[in-house]
């Protein structure tokens, strides 16, 4: 599926919607666990594996953008970058958890792609 795609995917199992949410709820106070937990297990479910697949991705950047702050804090940028990033991780994070209880296909800007 290519990110032109990503807007024909819709839902009607409320199910779907359900786990696409706590999915992006999940990933707001557990990381990536709860975007991998959901990818590997909802495989019958397009919409919930995108969304799952999504939220892992967010996840993983927000991984590596905590880390290069951590890197930067010794030049004493990365002190000012931490509460930027949460701040970027917490809005995404609704928005995608908005979207999904909506049935809409949601992608953050930033992301970095790695699952496919």
């Amino acid at each position: 599926m290519t990110d032109n795609d990503f807007q024909q995917i819709s839902t009607d199992s409320q199910e779907a919607k359900n786990v696409a949410l706590l999915a992006w709820v999940g990933t707001l106070f557990f990381g990536f666990v709860s975007g991998l937990l959901f990818y590997l297990l909802k495989n019958d479910d397009e919409y919930a594996k995108d969304q799952s697949k999504e939220s892992l991705n967010w996840s993983i950047t927000m991984m590596l953008g905590y880390a290069a702050a951590g890197v930067l804090s010794v030049i004493v940028i990365g002190i000012f970058l931490f509460p930027v990033i949460g701040i970027c991780h917490l809005v995404f994070c609704i928005m995608g958890a908005v979207a999904a209880s909506k049935g809409e296909a949601f992608r953050v800007p930033f992301a970095i792609r790695l699952i496919k």
